[in-house]
C-alpha cells in the first residue's frame, strides 16, 4: 500500500473544496488563525506577570459583630 501519493492528495482536496466550498474554508481558516494568535496572546502576558497575585482578604470572625449568629456562606440573612 505504502503513503499516498501528490494525486490521491490532490483529489482529496478537491473533494473537501466541493463539499464545503471556498467561503466556509476561508471562515475557518480565519478563526482557526484567531484562535491560535489568541492563545499565544494569553501564553505571552501569563508569562509576563511573573509576580503572583494576592489572594482576597477573608472576613473573620472577629472583625464582625457577634449579634445575630445566622451567617451562612459569608451572606448574612435576617430570620423571617
Amino acid at each position: 500500500m505504502g503513503s499516498f501519493s501528490i494525486w490521491h492528495w490532490l483529489i482529496v482536496l478537491l473533494i473537501i473544496v466541493l463539499v464545503f466550498g471556498t467561503k466556509k474554508l476561508k471562515n475557518i481558516g480565519s478563526d482557526l488563525g484567531g484562535a491560535v494568535k489568541g492563545f499565544k496572546d494569553g501564553i505571552r502576558d501569563g508569562a509576563a506577570s511573573d509576580q503572583p497575585a494576592s489572594p482576597p482578604s477573608q472576613v473573620t470572625a472577629s472583625s464582625q459583630p457577634a449579634a445575630d449568629k445566622t451567617t451562612i456562606d459569608v451572606e448574612a440573612r435576617n430570620k423571617s
